[in-house]
């Protein structure tokens, strides 16, 4: 792929290992007035832009480049992107991979559609006229836009002789090597490989944050259940790797307490222990910053209301805010997901259209304004964003 004009400044997830590059974004219609974004940088448990600590308010709106390959659906990235930057919104987590489906980005093994690109190219290019940074994942762990069962597939389709069980694409050495063409090997290697390729931008793993067999007992006592010690990741030993520049967890307690029905309080309980588990990580042992790179409620759970959204978010947004005013590794949250209006075939049981729940619209962009009078001093943050906060 040649090199453009729409630079990418940002951060990285890889349910998703990743490489940002130079792309150009053409003929799509995107805006092409370019303010100039620095590199975030890590130094020890902490992100920082232009010598300043950077901290993360921000959102998931996987479908991004979707909607950016029709022209017809093209006015939905631009609402969503023009409304994070409104919210004071720092980061939208996105996906940057679409595996041999509709609309998809690489349609075959190492064939890529061009068109899809210039997609992708369209929604940097916009996210930065509006001053959002992106992290892209480049891979999926599930099923839907492809992800591992799509790299399984095209072996198979090759002749290879693996197990039906998706898992083979991280044991099976042919599957390894079917991964290489698209990144290289696994979060060791591959992320390796992607700093050998590009040393300014940020790497994660992408993970859940699930203690694993090497944690000690009070880490593992943090899981929601005994299984999710079981399903082969490992917090803290995958988040040491040292290419690795920042950790990820996830916040689920509907899906991780599905059985028990749990009421409002003992969710915010539990979330509130998790994620002051995983900055206490960041801050002792991994000496690196944590993302929570999703997190959400179900509106399908039981005794469901809106405003528990907002307890949620509340709650966490707090413990962060904490973290960051004490210059801690908690650099950030990203709720899972942002939608707009007419998008009812892209709203799993988390979306929400922001300007739709007034009540956490209003408490996002307030979470803005405190972090960004952390970065730059109260009184600058009033006079910058005397419109929002």
């Amino acid at each position: 792929m040649k090199a453009g004009n729409g630079l990418l400044c940002s951060i990285l997830g890889l349910a998703s290992c990743v490489a940002f590059i130079y792309m150009s974004f053409g003929d799509l219609g995107f805006h092409a007035i370019e303010p100039k974004v620095r590199f975030v940088e890590r130094n020890g448990s902490q992100l920082f832009v232009d010598g300043k600590p950077f901290y993360v308010n921000g959102w998931n709106s996987y479908w991004l480049m979707d909607q950016a390959v029709e022209a017809h659906s093209r006015h939905r990235v631009r609402t969503m992107l023009q409304t994070g930057a409104k919210m004071g919104l720092t980061v939208c987590r996105t996906w940057a991979f679409n595996d041999g489906a509709y609309h998809a980005l690489q349609v075959s093994l190492g064939q890529f559609d061009e068109r899809v690109f210039k997609a992708l190219d369209g929604v940097i290019a916009e996210a930065r006229t509006h001053g959002i940074r992106l992290l892209l994942s480049l891979a999926n762990n599930l099923q839907p836009f492809g992800g591992k069962t799509q790299y399984v597939k095209w072996a198979w389709e090759e002749g290879l002789g693996l197990s039906s069980s998706n898992d083979s694409f991280f044991y099976d050495p042919s599957i390894r090597i079917y991964f290489k063409t698209y990144l290289k090997d696994w979060i060791e290697e591959m992320a390796g490989y992607v700093k050998s390729l590009d040393k300014k931008h940020l790497l994660t793993v992408g993970l859940e944050g699930f203690y694993g067999p090497t944690s000690p007992p009070e880490k593992l006592s943090m899981n929601p259940a005994e299984w999710a010690s079981q399903l082969g990741a490992d917090f803290i030993r995958n988040s040491k790797i040292a290419a690795i520049d920042f950790a990820s967890v996830h916040i689920y307690p509907d899906q991780w307490f599905s059985g028990k029905d749990l009421d409002l309080d003992e969710k915010i309980k539990y979330v509130s222990k998790w994620v002051k588990s995983h900055i206490e990580d960041g801050d002792k042992e991994l000496k690196k910053p944590v993302m929570f790179t999703e997190f959400g409620l179900s509106n399908k759970s039981k005794n469901f209301d809106h405003s528990h959204r907002d307890t949620v978010y509340k709650a966490v947004s707090d413990i962060l805010y904490e973290s960051s005013r004490k210059h801690g590794s908690g650099a950030g949250a990203f709720v899972w997901q942002l939608l707009v209006g007419g998008m009812e075939e892209y709203n799993d049981d988390f979306g929400l259209v922001p300007w739709e729940r007034p009540s956490l619209y209003k408490m996002m962009k307030e979470h803005s304004c405190r972090l960004a009078a952390i970065r730059y001093g109260q009184g600058w943050a009033r006079k910058k964003s005397k419109d929002m906060c």
